[in-house]
């Protein structure tokens, strides 16, 4: 049937995050007198809650429950958030843009409130018919658990989605669902090249996520 849907990833495609993420994380690991790794924030793209909850606290030595490692950190990026919303350019008109041709669903490693809380503040809500986060399901990415239920909620197959992603993790996830996958990589936190090979088409920024390009 072709392209029905475009299921977007959020962090470091909708908003530039990333940088924020390492930052709260990385000055929560000193504090706790924690053992942060050059890789940790890599690491930790596209893992769901409980996963970079449970590695920070066992891996990173941060010598807390998970769960209070997570609300802490969920509190600080939330605050974050209220003050100002990180959108890259181009995301706006870019989700706009697909909206008028496709259902749209969010398949996003953040918690469902830091979620709800960008969608709100950017008022992009609206325009999604499907939202979803990774601690929702049964695993995070790599895993395609976040972007089958989000097809599987829209009612379309997930072949006949295209899935827009940053990271190493969220790339291999779209594709292992098997979907049609845009990478759009962040400078700062570049996938690895053999998930970024398993990309249909790389984009610079969202100005160049046009229907040709969705559609293939």
């Amino acid at each position: 049937m072709g392209i029905a849907a475009v299921v977007f990833d959020m962090d470091g495609v909708l908003i530039d995050s990333e940088p924020i993420w390492e930052q709260v994380r990385h000055e929560y690991v000193v504090l706790k007198d924690g053992r942060w790794q050059p890789d940790s924030q890599k690491k930790m793209m596209g893992m769901s809650t409980v996963e970079w909850s449970n590695y920070m606290a066992d891996d990173l030595g941060v010598a807390m429950p998970p769960d209070e490692v997570a609300s802490d950190i969920i509190d600080l990026m939330a605050d974050k958030y209220a003050h100002q919303v990180p959108l890259l350019p181009g995301a706006v008109d870019a989700v706009r843009r697909c909206a008028g041709s496709w259902k749209l669903g969010l398949a996003s490693s953040s918690p469902a409130t830091l979620i709800d809380l960008v969608l709100a503040k950017s008022g992009l809500m609206d325009y999604f018919t499907s939202v979803l986060s990774t601690e929702e399901v049964g695993r995070g990415k790599p895993s395609p658990d976040v972007y089958l239920t989000v097809a599987q909620r829209l009612g379309i197959d997930p072949k006949d989605c295209t899935a827009v992603e940053d990271s190493t993790n969220g790339l291999l996830s779209a594709h292992n669902a098997g979907m049609r996958v845009i990478a759009a990589p962040r400078p700062d936190f570049p996938p690895v090249p053999d998930a970024l090979a398993l990309a249909d088409v790389v984009v610079d920024n969202l100005d160049q996520l046009t229907p040709a390009v969705v559609t293939g």
